[in-house]
């Protein structure tokens, strides 16, 4: 826990976990944290598998993967929370955390979403998000370095980079 530090303003909301649990995101205070927001029946679903590399890869470095399921974008998302964590386990052996699902665009957006769509980033700036495995990335300072298209991958060399930059901090 972060008790000792001050949480940023990104990370100052409490989620559920996909088994219901609290899910207090001052946790992640000082580490970097990339957020997806993602869905089982996506065109872009198989980013989780590079989404899980990431994490294995940088997990001890102080890199944290957050899924966080929606079904906004098409319906792609319609499993209950055993149903995606059964998924993601058995599909691609995701043992990075994941939330419960959330709305993550317009009024019904969780407040975490509300924040981070209204932040000017780079290379995509504020603003709804646009489709199922869009990405955030959050330095361990806090700030939101970051927002990538659902088209970029996890692998992609610009957001590893910024990843890595921000690890070495």
């Amino acid at each position: 826990m972060a008790a000792d530090k001050a949480t940023p303003p990104s990370l100052d909301f409490e989620m559920k976990t996909l088994d219901g649990k609290a899910l207090d995101l001052s946790e992640y205070a000082g580490k970097t944290v990339l957020v997806v927001n993602v869905a089982s029946k996506c065109g872009y679903t198989g980013q989780y598998e590079g989404m899980q590399a990431l994490y294995e890869k940088y997990k001890d470095k102080g890199l944290v993967v957050l899924g966080v399921p929606s079904n906004q974008f098409g319906g792609q998302e319609p499993g209950t929370a055993a149903e995606i964590a059964k998924f993601c386990s058995t599909k691609y052996d995701v043992s990075f955390p994941m939330t419960a699902k959330v709305d993550v665009k317009g009024t019904t957006a969780t407040p975490f979403y509300q924040y981070l769509t209204k932040q000017e980033t780079s290379p995509k700036g504020a603003g709804d998000v646009s489709w199922n495995f869009e990405k955030f990335l959050i330095g361990k300072d806090g700030k939101v370095l970051g927002r990538y298209a659902s088209s970029v991958e996890p692998e992609d060399e610009a957001l590893v980079s910024a990843i890595e930059k921000d690890l070495a901090k």
